[in-house]
């Protein structure tokens, strides 16, 4: 009699979390509990957040089996620009990280749109099962859209704000509006075929940090 194959059980979402979120907020700890002044502790939480984001791309690999295309993305920029800033002991460096990653995710999705090619399903990986061609290209607008806000908003309060600020809105005020935002999408995406049953499942956006 042949066995029934045995079907490998998912991570934790938590896992998941832990891996995308981990790097960022390790960064925001560490700036915010080193007994340095603000100049050292800046270098110090950019040594540690290039540190953690290469752990966790090797947990990624390990435990998803997979590390989608963005991620390679933002963690390339994290130890390019954070080793530009740990040479010129300079933190505009580091801060303008996510500017150049959302524009060039904003720039990636806008030229898909124009070849009506919904590359959001590239870089993320197909999450949203059952969603159809047309629900896949105005998610990939409706997110083109809201990195180029991103790419904008944090030069703004880059330019006007102290590190601390920054740092704070980086890691507590875009998670929490991303999460809104994804939220937002989920009528659109049922109209368009997603699988109630998969609505619950939150777009692949943490490890753009």
């Amino acid at each position: 009699m042949t066995e029934a194959p045995t079907k490998t059980k998912s991570p934790s979402p938590w896992v998941r979390y832990a891996i995308e979120y981990g790097p960022l907020l390790i960064f925001f700890l560490t700036y915010k509990f080193a007994p340095y002044d603000r100049l050292t502790a800046t270098l110090l939480a950019t040594g540690v957040f290039m540190a953690a984001i290469l752990v966790a791309l090797v947990a990624a690999l390990v435990v998803l089996k997979r590390v989608p295309p963005i991620t390679w993305l933002s963690a390339v920029l994290v130890i390019v620009m954070g080793g530009i800033t740990l040479y010129l002991h300079d933190a505009r460096f580091i801060q303008m990280k996510p500017t150049i990653i959302y524009a060039v995710l904003a720039a990636i999705l806008f030229i898909g749109i124009l070849r009506k090619k919904p590359v959001l399903k590239w870089l993320f990986g197909e999450i949203f099962p059952g969603l159809d061609e047309t629900g896949w290209l105005k998610l990939t607008r409706n997110w083109a859209f809201y990195f180029l806000f991103l790419a904008l908003a944090n030069e703004v309060i880059r330019a006007t704000m102290s590190f601390d600020a920054w740092l704070t809105i980086k890691v507590w005020g875009v998670t929490i509006l991303s999460i809104v935002f994804a939220a937002a999408n989920v009528p659109m995406l049922l109209r368009h075929g997603l699988d109630p049953e998969e609505k619950d499942k939150p777009l692949d956006i943490g490890a753009v940090e």
